[in-house]
């Protein structure tokens, strides 16, 4: 659960971000100080994202693993799917 408050949080934190950027591209902020804040989104996005594929990885990956069976490979699959997006984008 606690781990779900922090993903909440930064996430918040992001769709904040993202009204900045909303407000500053309505106000007619430097480009240069508009793409500052979209990398600075972007890599909070980034860090959210590697923090839920940790928690999948050290919870559902780990017991389907300790389960064995048709069910180990799909969850790894997945996860190595889900990295292959992320590498991706």
């Amino acid at each position: 659960m606690a781990h779900q408050d922090d993903i909440v949080r930064r996430l918040r934190r992001i769709e904040g971000q993202v009204r900045g950027l909303q407000r500053m591209v309505e106000e007619g902020a430097y480009c240069i100080d508009v793409l500052t804040q979209v990398a600075a989104t972007n890599a909070a996005l980034q860090s959210c994202a590697l923090a839920l594929l940790d928690e999948h990885l050290n919870s559902c990956v780990t017991e389907a693993i300790v389960e064995g069976g048709e069910q180990a490979r799909t969850k790894v699959s997945e996860a190595s799917s889900a990295i292959a997006r992320l590498v991706r984008a």
